[in-house]
Order: structure tokens, then sequence, then C-alpha cells
């Protein structure tokens, strides 16, 4: 499905509902004098690595020339200053509740023209690399930003003249082009934060005062997932991968916020007795009607914190941000990983780190795993009613991560919700509400992955990986998870579960009803936009009835 990037002149009127105040302000100013577009990666890779801002390593990169990049490239790395995450503190969308659209117009309008005295780069990729789901995105950023620039060009498939004819060959969409203009220069004293700005039924966003390049990257996520939204699917912040059984496979998904292990879990490496094909670690579509996915992005933007310098996943890197440099003992410039310089440092890493990826899977998913970090639950769980298994996704318990830039004092120990993992969702809360449980009707299974800590100890990365390939073998034998009914859990030898043990069950209790309050409250904030159906408040206050009744039993 393609996107509309050109109009008619008849088509250019007032009433037509593809334009608006701030698709004309920020479209206008990708055809200014001041912008120069880049035709393909090797100029991109050429203007980073003779950028200032850019350290160029001596590790080179793995299968360059399949990239579509000089056969000599080398991994070039790109570090920022103080805020090495994204600022959820910047975002505002048109259409939310006292997000007036005049203002932000005016804003924007000044935000460009005061742009008009630097030089711009601009490029063209695509989102969405199958032919159900596939849309064009263009982005400005001035000079002094070529790594930025160049990474983007990488995470996403910038557009060729091969990928531009696949692309036209799509049926069209009634949708706009997504422009994403973005000035890390800019700056207004109202917004010390900077600004992220979404018009998404335009297919429009303004990224100032923000150079942290998962801005770039969300924000043109965001946009995409809010038009397959609006086109019959379901939008995912996670992993997919699928299992090659022989006679059967098995697709499951895992949803969870940056550091949760949503990526270790579909990137792993498995069993070679069992192939394993990979969609993507980040970000997909469901079709609701053919349960078939798409990954919208070839390359993958992951945290550098796991691997050690002699990992052969830095094989893979293109760029890196926001990490150490050092030279090894042959003098070669090498990068310094783990968190060392500070956290979240990260790298886009090329689809060729996954050797059996794949851009779409026609077969329909069978599961859904919640990734959280919420001690009252075991490591794994089974949730055996659809709109249980929703409401956990709604109100899906974690921590924040050093992916984030917290404004504020924000205890990151603490745990908060964010449903279905998906903090950069740009419409009401009560669809993508509707669109899971349908999903769940539908057959797909689901589980809750607790990958904190359970009874004080630490749930191991090969004990969550070692269940889910029991999972998807068939052999997990799920034991009743004590008075909860619809609910089980598969039994661990290092986290036993203690039902008659009444301080464990009203922590269960307690985080019962702290996402009882979750769901009561968005009724109560924002004018009640993410407000969900009177059912799943009735239906999370009648788990707490029973659980108190069978409490009270037991003592």
């Amino acid at each position: 499905m393609s996107t509309i990037g050109r109009f008619k002149s008849q088509e250019l009127r007032k009433d037509n509902p593809l334009l608006s105040a701030l698709k004309a302000t920020i479209e206008s100013a990708f055809y200014g004098s001041n912008v120069t577009k880049v035709p393909d990666l090797a100029t991109a890779y050429h203007n980073a690595y003779h950028a200032p801002t850019t350290t160029v390593t001596d590790m080179l990169v793995s299968q360059a020339e399949e990239l579509g990049l000089p056969a000599d490239a080398v991994v070039l790395v790109n570090n920022d200053g103080k805020i090495v995450g994204r600022t959820a503190a910047a975002r505002r969308i048109l259409g939310h509740p006292g997000v007036d659209s005049a203002y932000y117009a005016g804003i924007m309008r000044e935000a460009v023209y005061q742009s008009l005295q630097e030089e711009f780069y601009q490029g063209d990729v695509i989102v969405g690399l199958s032919e159900d789901y596939s849309v064009k995105a263009h982005l400005m950023l001035p000079k002094g930003y070529e790594n930025n620039f160049y990474s983007y060009l990488l995470n996403f498939q910038i557009v060729t003249p091969e990928i531009e004819k696949l692309y036209q060959r799509t049926p069209e969409l009634t949708e706009n082009d997504l422009f994403i203009f973005a000035n890390p220069n800019w700056s207004h004293p109202d917004f010390p934060n900077g600004l992220a700005l979404f018009d998404p039924e335009h297919n429009v966003a303004a990224i100032l005062g923000l150079r942290y390049f998962g801005e770039l990257k969300k924000a043109t996520l965001t946009l995409a997932w809010a038009t397959a939204h609006r086109n019959g699917f379901v939008a995912c912040h996670g992993g997919m991968k699928q299992y090659d059984l022989g006679n059967k496979k098995f697709t499951m998904a895992a949803f969870g916020l940056s550091g949760s292990g949503k990526s270790t879990i579909t990137l792993a490496q498995h069993d070679d007795t069992v192939p394993v094909t990979v969609l993507h670690d980040d970000a997909f579509v469901i079709h609701e009607d053919t349960g078939a996915t798409t990954a919208l992005e070839p390359a993958y933007f992951d945290k550098t914190q796991d691997y050690p310098a002699d990992s052969s996943v830095l094989d893979y890197c293109l760029t890196v941000q926001n990490v150490g440099v050092t030279l090894d003992d042959q003098g070669q410039k090498i990068i310094v990983t783990e968190d060392i310089r500070n956290g979240n440092g990260r790298t886009i890493k090329s689809r060729y780190v996954t050797p059996n990826r794949v851009d779409y899977l026609a077969e329909k998913i069978d599961a859904v795993f919640w990734i959280m970090k919420d001690d009252s639950l075991p490591p794994v769980v089974k949730v055996s009613d659809p709109q249980l298994a929703t409401l956990f996704g709604v109100t899906l318990a974690t921590k924040r991560s050093t992916a984030e830039n917290v404004v504020g004092d924000v205890n990151l120990d603490k745990l908060v919700i964010e449903p279905f993992a998906n903090p950069f969702r740009c419409y009401p809360l009560h669809e993508d509400y509707a669109a899971f449980q349908k999903l769940f009707a539908s057959g797909v299974r689901c589980y809750i992955l607790n990958t904190g800590y359970f009874n004080g100890r630490k749930v191991t990365k090969e004990e969550t990986l070692g269940s889910i390939e029991k999972i998807m073998s068939g052999t997990a034998k799920f034991t009743d998870f004590g008075p909860i009914q619809r609910l089980s859990y598969l039994p661990l030898e290092n986290h036993p579960v203690h039902f008659n043990d009444i301080g464990y069950m009203n922590k269960i209790k307690q985080r019962l009803v702290d996402r009882l309050a979750f769901i009561n409250e968005k009724k109560k904030s924002n004018d009640g936009y993410d407000a969900l159906p009177n059912e799943a408040n009735e239906f999370m206050e009648m788990m707490i009835l029973d659980l108190a009744q069978a409490m009270s039993e037991q003592i």
C-alpha cells in the first residue's frame, strides 16, 4: 500500500482532508533552495565520514557493497552531549485535548522561517517492507548532523530506482507520504526540553531542539503505526520471530519497552535443529483480517550494553551512537561498549546480523508474550481468557530504561504501566484495546514473561529463553495460579511460588489494584481521551474481589 506524495491541481482545495496548516508548512520547507537531496547511501556515508562530529573507526562494515556502501566502508561513531535518550515530555500531538492547533502552527511557521538560514539535507525512505503495508517517508535535517541523517537512511529502506518500481506496484492508500522536519539547533524559551510535534492525521511531524537519533526513528514509526492503524492493521512495538518445527510453524511476538529483553528474546540464537526466522525486534504491523505480519524497518537500532568488545554482533554495526572509542593492541580505533561512557549506547545493525531474516510472514501469529518486570509474577504465566490477556497488555507493568531522557524527579526503579509497551501511540487507547482483544479472540495465545526479579532472585536470560522453547515445542506443563482463575504458571526450579504466603498474595492483590487504578485514571485524565470501556473496570474489579475472597478463606 503506497501513499500520496503528489497532487493534481484540482485536488488542492481547502476542503481536501489530506491538507492541513501543519502539513503545508512542513512539506513546503522540503522544496526550499537551502535543501540538498541525498540520492544514495554512498553519498550519505561520504557526508557522515567527513563530518567534524564523526569519529571514524577502523572497524570494517560487513557486507558493505550489498548494503549499497563502498567496499571499504567503516563503522562511524557519533556522540551526543548530556541527553542520550528520547524525551517523552517534548511530545505534542494535534487532536489531543489541550493541544492548540493554531498555536503550534504558528510555532512551526517561525521554526521553518528561522531555519532558512541553514543548509539542510533531504532523503527518502520506505517504511513497511511488503505489499501488504508500505509507505514513503521524507526526512529533512540540517548540515552538521550528517551521522543522524546517514543512520536514518540505514535504519529504514532508502528509496532507490529498483525500490521505487516495487513500491509503485503496491496498492495505493488514501494517505499522505510521511514528512519529518527536524532541526536540533532550534530553541524556544517555552520548550526547554525541545518539541516533538505531530499531526498524525496528515502524516507530518517536527522534531525540534532534540539531537538524539531515536527521536527521528520513533517519530517516523509514530506516523507509520498510526497510518497502519487507520487502514486495518494492529500497530506493534515488539519483536516477531517464527520457529520451523518441520510439521508446523510457531510464530510469536514479544512486546516490551526498551531494556526489557525484547530484542534479546527476538534475536536469540537457538538450537540449530529448530530453524528460526526473524521478522524484526522493534516494529511491525499485523493485518487484522489475515493475521500476516510486516516488518517496518530492514535494520536494527539496538543497545550496545550487552555486547563486549569481542562480541561477533559488533561485526554487523553500521553506525554507533553514544559510546566510547579507544585503540586496540594493534593501534586500531574500536568502540567501547557496555555503557561505560553513558547509559543507552546504541548502534544501527544491518539485517545480516540475523541469518534468517524476512520482511513478511504470511502465517497467522500463534502467541503473544507480554514482557514485564513485575515481581508479583512468576517468570512465565499463561493467560487463558482473551479479555484478561488484553487487560494485561493494557496494564503492561515494567520499569523505565536508559533509552529515555526522563524529565523531573522520577524513580527509574519504580514500576510503571505502558499499554502494549507502546508509548508512541497517537490515537485513543480503546482502539488498541479492541484490536488486541479481537486478536486474542481469534485464537492467539497469551503469555507473560517476567524478566525482572521474582522472590528476590533475578530471572535469567537462559530461563526465559528455555521457557519459550518449551512453549514452542509443546512440552511446557503449566500449573494453576493459586486462586486466580484463567491464569497458570510454568514451574521453574529456582523460582518456587508460595500461594500460602499471605505477604505474597497481598503483593499480587496490590498489583491488580494498581492496574485497576491505572484503568480508572484513564477515564479521568486528558479529558478521558484514553478511557477504556466499562467492561475493563468491571473485569478487573471482579478479579480483585475473587482474590480477596479466596485470601479471607485461606486465613
